[in-house]
This record gives structure tokens, sequence and C-alpha cells, in this order.
């Protein structure tokens, strides 16, 4: 009798332990911290919506005038509504590039999040959704049009920048876009000013903006043997108009211009986000993604700190914006690790050149738990042409892909020539966070079998 007992008892305390153990019991303060994200625009209107929000909203943006973040804090007042603010969707908000309401939105983010930055942070949070596509079908297409894969003696012949602006003007919208910035860009104002350079970024942003990765990155990144291609690639943004000017600014007071404009700031925060160097990654890029660096890289064309190529050289990829670090007195090793970034940055070096490949690593990234930007619907062309004769005879390089490297047995390794296989890794970051979640973790799981041994054990002592 007293065993049976013991055992009922036992099956109580299991369906106990189990229930506490399961995720549903997890989604109260252990989570609470991490909100699905919402766009800026969407999260100002729930925050008006509520009274306690959108006062405390108020108080911060008149906090937050004129005053740096440590006068800011000193003031309770204002220190109270960023604590409110720190748990309402306006915290964890995020935008998508090109949007309809774009610059409302990042308005709404650096808001919130100039007074959570202890003074001039070196790299800063972006404030865009995270990117989790990947580029193959583009790649794909790089592929057939550069040559990769097809005869050797016609690939050869292919100025594939020449290809890539063929291949634009055989789409209307591209045509009509690129046409646009050229004329803009090349239109002479004055014998003193060879052109407006306001109007020409605005052109060059909306071409970038508006037309499809499959025509602008073959424009922008498209593999080149010889010097005139090299040369018609670094002629594509119109630089002596969008990029050069007569002296080079300290690269350190020009992100200084830039991030006093949201969308600029923006746009560099986001390249660091998705081109800084990363040295726990076989590519060197954060998260392997090449296609968030190069959008991250074409996102910032059209600004203060437009990135290009620094020469025709077809052989070194090496990309700066338009600065140098003269002058930089006292703050010269941080004016050189912000110009390395570009000039040495093995992530975005070889982001182009598997673009220009047409290879991509060999990875089917994790489905995301919050809602994420859409890669827009890519839209096919016809093929060009062969026949051009502006290239040498040099053979197109070929990235061998993760696929031929384990047909053959090889040990893939992590050169610029060959792509690369690997497993995910199984720690998953937080996304605009520190946090990083592990497979399996939580306060309240792993420990129920221990807690119902130990029980048992000291139920059967007293019941003997």
């Amino acid at each position: 009798m007293i065993l049976a007992n013991v055992f009922c008892f036992l099956f109580f305390l299991d369906e106990t332990l189990r229930s506490l153990a399961s995720p549903s019991s997890l989604q109260g303060p252990e989570l609470h911290g991490w909100r699905p994200p919402v766009d800026c625009v969407r999260a100002n209107e729930l925050c008006a919506a509520e009274s306690n929000c959108s006062s405390r909203y108020r108080t911060l943006r008149q906090c937050l005038a004129g005053r740096d973040r440590n006068t800011m804090l000193a003031n309770k007042e204002c220190q109270a509504a960023l604590e409110v603010l720190q748990e309402s969707p306006l915290y964890d908000c995020r935008c998508k590039r090109g949007m309809k309401k774009e610059l409302q939105c990042l308005q709404i983010y650096w808001s919130i999040h100039l007074g959570l930055t202890e003074g001039e942070e070196f790299y800063e949070a972006s404030p865009y959704e995270p990117v989790t596509s990947r580029l193959s079908d583009i790649f794909r297409l790089a592929s057939i049009f550069s040559g990769t894969g097809a005869d050797p003696a016609v690939s050869a012949k292919s100025n594939h920048c020449l290809d890539a602006a063929k291949a634009c003007n055989l789409n209307d919208n591209c045509k009509k876009l690129r046409s646009s910035y050229i004329s803009i860009c090349n239109r002479e104002i004055s014998p003193t000013e060879r052109c407006n350079r306001r109007k020409c970024h605005k052109a060059l942003r909306q071409f970038f903006d508006r037309v499809p990765s499959e025509y602008t990155y073959r424009m922008l990144f498209c593999s080149c043997q010889d010097q005139a291609c090299a040369e018609r690639r670094r002629q594509t943004i119109l630089p002596s108009c969008s990029y050069e000017d007569k002296e080079k600014p300290n690269c350190l007071d020009l992100r200084s211009v830039c991030r006093t404009d949201h969308l600029c700031r923006s746009r560099l925060a986001d390249f660091h986000a998705n081109c800084r160097a990363s040295y726990q990654t076989l590519t060197s890029c954060p998260a392997d993604n090449y296609q968030a660096c190069l959008g991250s890289y074409a996102g910032m064309i059209g600004f203060d700190m437009t990135p290009n190529y620094v020469d025709s050289s077809p052989t070194g990829i090496v990309v700066s914006p338009w600065c140098s670090c003269r002058g930089s007195g006292n703050m010269e090793e941080e004016c050189e690790k912000f110009l390395r970034d570009f000039t040495e940055n093995p992530c975005l070096r070889n982001a182009i050149q598997a673009f220009g490949n047409g290879t991509d690593v060999n990875l089917s990234p994790k489905s995301p738990s919050f809602q994420v930007t859409q890669a827009p619907r890519v839209e096919k062309t016809p093929s060009l042409p062969d026949d051009l004769s502006d290239s040498t005879s040099l053979g197109t390089s070929v990235i061998t892909t993760c696929t031929s490297v384990q047909e053959q047995g090889l040990k893939a390794n992590n050169s610029k020539e060959l792509s690369m296989c690997f497993t995910e890794l199984t720690t998953n970051i937080i996304p605009g966070s520190k946090k990083v979640i592990k497979p399996n973790s939580g306060p309240c799981r792993a420990r129920p079998s221990a807690a119902l041994t130990a029980v048992s054990f000291l139920m059967l002592k007293l019941a003997l």
C-alpha cells in the first residue's frame, strides 16, 4: 500500500516537472527581452496609441535635443523615459532598405538609439532588417553571362562589364534609370563646376534602389581580365562627378559628415554590420553571407561615403571612399582602421570575386524566427552575343565549389580561389543585440530528470 502511494506521488511529480520544463513555460519573463521586431513606422503608430509610451517618447526627443548622452541621463525624467521605451516596440524596431517611408523609419530608429550609445561609436548597429537570403540564383545568372562553365575560347573574348551594360539596356527600367544618372552626372554646370553632385548622387541612389540586383551587381562586380574591362567597371558610377573631388578629406571627418544624415549613417552602419571582416567564418564575412555584404556596399553609393575602385587593375580589387588619413593627429590609428575596412577587407574582396565568378557559399540559411525583408523577384534577361573583342585571351578563373571538392575527395581550405564547405554553428545570435541563445538552453530546462531521481530515492527510502 505504501509503495502504491509512493508511485502515485512520483507520477504526479513527473507530470508537474514536465509542464514546468515545456517551451510554453518560457514565454514569460525569460524571453520578454526578445520581441519580434516591427518596422519603426508601425512601432511609432503602436506607441502613439498608448498614452504612457507616447508621452515618454515625446519626453525622450526633448531630452536628446542639443544634449549629449551623459547630460541626458543625469536628468531623472529623461532616464525614466528611456527605460520605459526600452520595453516598447520602438526599441526593437527595424527598417527595410528602399521602403516607402524609409527616411521616416530611420529618423524614428535613431531618435531612440542615439540615446543608447555612449559617445561616438566606431561600429554602430544596423537599423535595417538582417538579410538572410542568398545570391545563388543571381550568381548562376552571372556565371552564364560571364562565361563560367562555357567554352573557354568564347569566355576569353568576353568583356563581362560590357555584357552587363548590354543586359541593362535590354531591361526598360534599368535602361531608363541608368540613362538618367549618366545624363545628370555628365551635365557640366560651369567651367569651374563640372556637375551637380547632389543631383548625381540622388540619381545613383534611385538606380541602385529601384533596379533589381541581377543588373546592378553585374555592372558593379563584373570580373575582368584586362585593364579596359576594369576601367569600364570603375566608370560605372561616373566617378568624376559622384566620387572624386579636388582634394581628399580626412576619413574621420567624412564619417562625421555622413553621420549627420540619417540615410548615410544607416547605410554606413549596415556596411559595417554585413562586411566587417570576421575571423570566425570561412569566408571572412558575417554569417558567410556574400549577398548581405554586396548589398550593403551598393547601398552606400550616392552618399558622401560613396566607395569605388581606386584604379583599373584587373587583378587586384581595392575599393575605398574618397578620403585619406592625412591630418588625423592622434586619431590616425582609428582613421587607418576605418579606411582598412574598405581597402583591405577580405570579406568584401571575397564577395566581389565570388560574384564575378558566379559562385556562392554552399550553405542553406536557417529559417528566421522573425519578420525579415523579402528579396525582390529577379527578372531574367536573354543571353547576350559572345562576339566581343576588347578582352585579352586570358582564361576566366573558376572557383571550385563545395560540391566539386567533396566529389573529388579533396580537403577544402580557405584560400581565395576555393569556395568553402562547412557546417552551421549551433549557437544563435539574436540580430541587433549581443545576446546569445544556445539550443536547448533555458532556466527551466535540463533539470527535471535530476530532480525526479532525487525525489524518487528519498521516497523509496521512507517507504522502506
